[in-house]
Formats: structure tokens, C-alpha cells, sequence
């Protein structure tokens, strides 16, 4: 079975990973078929760079991209490409669609991200007040 994942590459404790089609059976820093791409987890938004024809040739030809490969085709809008190439949408609808569907991404991604940056100062304030909750109750008894 031929599968779309990742390759481990880059120093200690910074990965950079190549987006490989693979032989199911090979380990995962073997050899390849082909390198659709790569992708940078170390940067901020993370760095995503795939072809786009050869990975819809992959998936087309049975290929079965892994969990996170999924995903970063996702984000990358290949899937929507290749969903609106077998529903007979003209190239020029495809590529708006997709411009379209990497904005949403791309907004999606700073909203989650201050959602997340909220929640971590609530966090700390709540545990401020937690913190102090017990040093007042032992002034109010003495």
C-alpha cells in the first residue's frame, strides 16, 4: 500500500519533516517514491509548502495520506481541489474556492490562537485567586 506521510529531517529538538509517498512497509526515514513537499512546525504560522498535482495524483492512483498529512493537505486546500476537479468545476472556480479556503484557515488560526492566549490568563488569574483565597481565611482567624 502506498502512503502519504512524513519524513523526519532537521537537528535535535527542531524538526522539519518532508511530505513523502512511501511503500506502507518502509520505515519512516527510509527510502521514497517521490517528495510532494514539506512542512515546518518550528515557525509561526507553520510553514506548508505541498504540490498540489502530484499529491491529487497520489490520492487518486490510491494512495492513502496518514492522520497529519491529511490534515495539512486539508489546510492547504488539496482536497477541496481535488473534491471540485471530480465534481467538473472550471480551474479558474477551483482556485478562487481555494484562495477563499486558505483565508478562512488562516483566520481560523488567530482566532483559536487568542482563544487560547485568553484561556491561559484565566488560567493564571484564577489560580491567583485560589492562591490567596487560603492567605485571607488564615489572617481572618487570627
Amino acid at each position: 500500500m502506498v502512503k502519504l506521510r512524513l519524513r523526519r529531517k532537521g537537528r535535535v529538538h527542531h524538526p522539519v519533516y518532508d511530505i513523502v509517498v512511501v511503500d506502507g512497509r518502509a520505515r519512516r526515514d527510509g527510502a521514497y517514491l517521490e517528495r510532494l513537499g514539506y512542512y515546518d512546525p518550528n515557525t509561526n504560522p507553520s510553514t506548508i509548502s505541498i504540490d498540489p498535482e502530484r499529491a491529487i495524483y497520489w490520492l487518486n492512483v490510491g494512495g492513502q495520506p496518514t492522520e497529519v498529512v491529511k490534515s495539512l493537505l486539508s489546510y492547504e486546500g488539496v482536497l477541496l481541489r481535488r473534491q471540485l476537479t471530480f465534481k467538473g468545476v472550471s480551474p479558474v472556480e477551483i482556485e478562487e474556492k481555494v484562495v477563499k479556503h486558505k483565508e478562512i484557515v488562516k483566520a481560523r488560526f488567530k482566532r483559536r490562537k487568542e482563544l487560547r492566549k485568553k484561556r491561559a490568563e484565566a488560567k493564571v488569574k484564577a489560580a491567583a485567586i485560589a492562591a490567596a483565597a487560603p492567605a485571607e481565611e488564615a489572617t481572618a482567624d487570627a
